[in-house]
This record gives structure tokens, C-alpha cells and sequence, in this order.
């Protein structure tokens, strides 16, 4: 496979998110679904709504959510509501939450772990998708990027438990780690293939904290912020963002790839570069 086009800038501003998404090279056309991190009540750490304003209004887009699979503030669509306009993102666009109603399967022929993924059944109502994903720490996944928001993020609350779970909704807690983040990748397969060219991947690299934006307690960012990546291809950036955090000065980082290695993060990348989800061989072009 060749190698992806990652777009690169230091400039963390509302302005340069418009700028990002234009350097991927990729016009979304249709009704376009915008997936963001809703943010659990409590976290300090997720990006705003007044940063990602302008370009979900220069996509003319929607906002899309799905439930999570644990007790919250988001795990029902009445209480994820609720969230979404406590934290503001209903003031900037229309929220939809995919699977308020229904969930349904996308096939995963060739998965490692999983054969199918289970989905918000309104990401039927979209032609096209951009992903703003905040590059940050996970507890369970080691780090959350492009592919974590279109793998587990897309998933219908059932479909969360059942890649968790590795296929297995009963072991979603327990399942072994290298199973679970396998299974991530499959997800994210089965979703590049659904959106088959019609999908736009932006990461913002600010308030990495070592804990995901779905911590209602979460730690503080302790390495400085990096900057915006996009691309057309989920598996570059987040191997982009990676190598930015390994290259990094800052003495912060050593908190942030503690986290990222006693997962085992970066074997989410290898699994979906293995599948065709993209190229872990990138050009990094800076702006």
C-alpha cells in the first residue's frame, strides 16, 4: 500500500480545523454526519463545542453520537441528550443520536475477532462523514484517535459491549487485551468500507490527558499540546499522532506513552493496517 498523505499544523485554533479538513483534499457531498466526542459530564479534558463550530457549519453538518455501553450521563438516549445540551453542542447544529431508535449490522468478512459490527441504525440518513477526534489517552485502549471514534464511537451501545466483549457481550470488561483491541480494528473496517471513499479524518492533539474524554474523573493533560493532523486515512494519523507524541520534547510524554504502552495501543494500528484499513506509512506534510 502507499503511502497516505497526513496534513500537519501547529496552529490549534477554530480557523485551522476549516484548514485541515481542505488539506485532506476530500469535499463530503450529501447530508453529512459529523462524529465528535460528546464529552462525559464531569470531564475537563474534551473539546469544546465553540472549537468545533465553524467546521461543522462549513460542512453544513449534523452531529452524531451513539450511547455508551456503561453507567453515565450518556448511556441512554434521554440522559445523552441531556449531556449534549448541557455541554453545548446543540447550540452550534442539529444532534442526532444513531441509535436512539435502532442499531444494524455492518458485515466484517474478513474480521480477526468479529464478523460483524453492530451500529447506530441512523448513520443510514448520511451520504458522507467527518471525524474531529481528540488524540488523547485511554484506560482501556491505551489511546484514542481516528479509529477508536469510528470503531467503538459509531457503535449502537450493544455494539460497544460487543466489540469490548470481542464478540462476546458478557465478557465486555473481561476480555483479553490484544482480542478487544483487534476487534477495534474490525469495527473500523467494517465503517471505511460502509462510507467506501466518503469519510474525512481530523485529529486535534490538545489536553492529552493520559484518560479519555469518557472519564467523568479524569487526570490532567500533562504533556503540552501538539497541533491538528488530517488525512483520508485513519491508520496513517493515528500512527502520525503516535510518532509526534514519541518525538515530542516535552517531559510530559513519558505519562501519556506509559498509558499508551501498557495497553498495548499501538496494536490497533497494526491490526487495521493488517486488515486494509490504511497505511501505516505516511508523508507528513507540514502547513
Amino acid at each position: 500500500m502507499s503511502r497516505a498523505k497526513v496534513y500537519f499544523t501547529e496552529e490549534i485554533t477554530p480557523e485551522a480545523m476549516i484548514r485541515m479538513y481542505e488539506a485532506a483534499g476530500r469535499k463530503l457531498e450529501g447530508k453529512v454526519a459529523v462524529k465528535i466526542h460528546s464529552g462525559e459530564v464531569g470531564n475537563q479534558n474534551f473539546l469544546r463545542p465553540d472549537f468545533m463550530e465553524p467546521v461543522v457549519k462549513y460542512v453544513s453538518g449534523t452531529i452524531v453520537e451513539c450511547n455508551t455501553a456503561y453507567k453515565g450521563k450518556r448511556n441512554t438516549t434521554r440522559e445523552h441528550a441531556r449531556t449534549m445540551k448541557l455541554h453545548g453542542w446543540m447550540d452550534i447544529a442539529r444532534v442526532d443520536i444513531l441509535d436512539a431508535v435502532d442499531q444494524f449490522e455492518l458485515p466484517v468478512p474478513n474480521g480477526r475477532r468479529i464478523r460483524r459490527n453492530f451500529v447506530g441504525a441512523g448513520m443510514k440518513n448520511y451520504e458522507s462523514m467527518l471525524v474531529l477526534s481528540h488524540f488523547k489517552g485511554h484506560p482501556m485502549g491505551g489511546f484514542g484517535g481516528a479509529l477508536k471514534n469510528i470503531a467503538i464511537g459509531l457503535a449502537s451501545s450493544r455494539g460497544k459491549a460487543y466489540i469490548h466483549g470481542a464478540g462476546d457481550v458478557n465478557q465486555a470488561w473481561s476480555a483479553e487485551q490484544s482480542a478487544f483491541l483487534e476487534s477495534m480494528a474490525d469495527a473500523a473496517k467494517s465503517i471505511m468500507d460502509y462510507y467506501n471513499g466518503k469519510i474525512v479524518f481530523v485529529n486535534v492533539m490538545k489536553n492529552m490527558s493520559v484518560d479519555c474524554d469518557c472519564c467523568a474523573v479524569a487526570e490532567d493533560p500533562a504533556m503540552a499540546d501538539i497541533g491538528i493532523l488530517s488525512s483520508l486515512d485513519p491508520v496513517a494519523l493515528d500512527q502520525a499522532c503516535l510518532d509526534l507524541v514519541y518525538a515530542s520534547k516535552d517531559p510530559g510524554r513519558e505519562h501519556l506513552i506509559e498509558r499508551i504502552e501498557s495497553r498495548n495501543g499501538v496494536h490497533t494500528v497494526e491490526a487495521a493496517a493488517e486488515l486494509g484499513v490504511g497505511s501505516r506509512e505516511y508523508e507528513l506534510i507540514r502547513l
